[in-house]
């Protein structure tokens, strides 16, 4: 399985540096000079190899340049590549607080009481902090629409990746439809 570490926006420049929405709470050392990073454009099934030749922040983004390009118009083709980690490459998280976005993704949503309220389709990360996309259940209507939840401790108290479970404590309203 792969897990995306960061998003080719677009070109910065004209000398082919990346403009990288980072995906990973370690840019630092996912793009540190020397890393080798795997591509992977948007309805391609090969991967590329590139290696990060420098990494920069800029006006809150992360410019990025790989060995060998050097030229705007190359840049450019890339937009919308994902760069890609083996999952199986990762090593277990210290904290047991801490989780990776695929550990979460499929993971059964409920209430305290036991009322399923969905699946967690995705992790979103935004500059307020990450939020869990859940698709709600069958009995949460209307059953398929997404629910964003903050995924933070008072409002997420429990998540037991063994049980494949999460219990949420929502505020009034947050889970209401709109």
């Amino acid at each position: 399985m792969e897990l995306v570490v960061g998003r080719v926006a677009k070109s910065h420049g004209v000398r082919g540096e990346l403009v990288v929405e980072v995906r990973t709470d370690e840019p630092d050392l996912r793009f540190a000079p020397g890393t080798t990073l795997t591509g992977k454009l948007p309805r391609a099934k090969q991967t590329q190899q590139y290696v990060v030749e420098s990494a920069r922040e800029h006006s809150g983004r992360l410019l990025v340049r790989l060995a060998g390009l050097d030229d705007r118009t190359v840049a450019d083709g890339l937009r919308g590549m994902l760069f890609v980690v083996d999952t199986a490459d990762l090593p277990p998280s210290q904290d047991p607080d801490e989780y990776y976005d695929h550990e979460l993704e499929g993971l059964t949503v409920q209430l305290g009481d036991g009322t399923v309220v969905g699946t967690v389709r995705e992790v979103l990360h935004s500059a307020a902090g990450e939020l869990l996309s859940i698709t709600a259940a069958e009995g949460f209507p209307p059953a398929g629409r997404e629910i964003l939840v903050p995924f933070v401790n008072a409002m997420v108290p429990t998540v037991s990746l063994a049980d494949s479970l999460i219990v949420i404590d929502p505020p009034e309203g947050l889970l209401d439809p709109e």
